[in-house]
């Protein structure tokens, strides 16, 4: 005859029971990720070069917010960095520079989920803190004799700025086109340049080693970033954490006080 169990223990047995079946998160291959809501992998984010200050405090903020997971970070031009998803490199969440481009990776079926945008952007006119080529408006930088750098028109810097020429109805004439608003930016704080035009935001990431001088016709030309977890990559569940991260009210706060406006 079977012994008479009190209920509590009885009770006590089945939260146990489901206890034990609750905390184990197993991994399932068919949607990339864990089947609970852990977020302690080790994730890889590609990111716009304009984004670089942001996000590599905003990985910092994640990693502390979730114990155990970690977070590398590649930073390039977001043309650059589709070449290099398509082709194969291993990449866990990528972060456009605008939404033409990461619509490439939709069109080829790379992303496990809707992009979500997390910010906006514009361009500004940087020159030399002395600006020694007397350079205030965009005309100023298409006069001849004047080494104004742009981004090519592949990378969205670069489309932002045709977009700006045409509605300035100016005609740029660049000393060189670079493949990021980070090589633009470059050009000029070595003096290689006397003006380029890049993000607002990297204008106030260079401090004092540039001056920014505002463009009216930017405000035609406004950037949406879209940030996306990538198909079929082994930590879904980190990675849309990481994304959920930066659309939420921390990530918010990091790129709004570096200059980002509201998506």
């Amino acid at each position: 005859m079977a012994p008479d169990l009190k209920p509590s223990l009885v009770v006590a047995a089945a939260v146990a029971l489901l206890a034990t079946g609750c905390g184990t998160g197993t991994r399932d291959a068919g949607d990339g990720g864990t089947t609970g809501d852990a977020a302690d992998g080790s994730i890889t984010v590609f990111a716009a070069a304009s984004l670089k200050e942001s996000f590599t405090e905003l990985a910092a903020a994640f990693e502390q917010a979730h114990p155990g997971s970690e977070v590398s970070l590649n930073f390039a031009g977001s043309s650059d960095l589709v070449t290099q998803i398509t082709e194969g490199a291993p990449a866990d969440v990528f972060a456009s520079a605008d939404a033409e481009t990461m619509a490439e990776l939709v069109e080829a079926g790379l992303l496990a989920g809707e992009p979500v945008d997390v910010a906006t952007n514009t361009l500004q006119l940087v020159v030399p803190p002395d600006n020694p080529a007397g350079i205030s408006s965009l005309a100023d930088a298409a006069r001849p004799g004047v080494k104004t750098v742009i981004c090519a028109v592949q990378v969205p810097c670069g489309a932002a700025a045709a977009m700006i020429e045409q509605s300035a109805g100016v005609d740029l004439t660049p000393a060189s086109e670079e493949s990021s608003v980070a090589d633009v930016l470059g050009k000029v704080t070595s003096g290689e340049a006397d003006a380029g035009l890049v993000y607002v935001t990297d204008v106030r990431a260079a401090g004092d080693a540039v001056r920014g001088i505002p463009v009216p016709e930017a405000a035609d030309a406004v950037n949406t970033y879209p940030v996306a977890v990538l198909a079929d990559r082994p930590e879904g569940a980190t990675s849309r954490a990481f994304v959920e991260f930066v659309a939420g009210a921390d990530g918010q706060a990091v790129l709004r006080t570096a200059g980002f406006g509201a998506p």
